[in-house]
């Protein structure tokens, strides 16, 4: 089993091209299901983006009447959700 330290050597990266992707799909496609969810901060797998993001999760909070993305994270185990309730 790898260590935490090998795990994070070993991990991708996204460039800032895919972190703008991510961005603009969160902002047009995940935050509206956000606000009728009534969130206010969390974790979601960016499955939302495409399946080349699957693995790749944000931390998001509430700002306002909006929502910002706070930090990407690399997770092999990700599980993505139907927001769609």
């Amino acid at each position: 089993m790898k260590s935490q330290e090998e795990h994070i050597d070993s991990a991708p990266e996204l460039d800032e091209e895919d972190q703008e992707h991510i961005k603009e799909v969160f902002h047009d496609e995940v935050v509206p299901k956000l606000v009728k969810l009534s969130a206010r901060l969390g974790t979601l797998s960016c499955g939302f983006a495409g399946k080349d993001y699957e693995h790749w999760t944000i931390e998001f909070r509430s700002i306002g009447n909006d929502f910002e993305i706070v930090s990407f994270e690399y997770d092999e185990e990700a599980v993505s959700f139907d927001l769609d309730l």
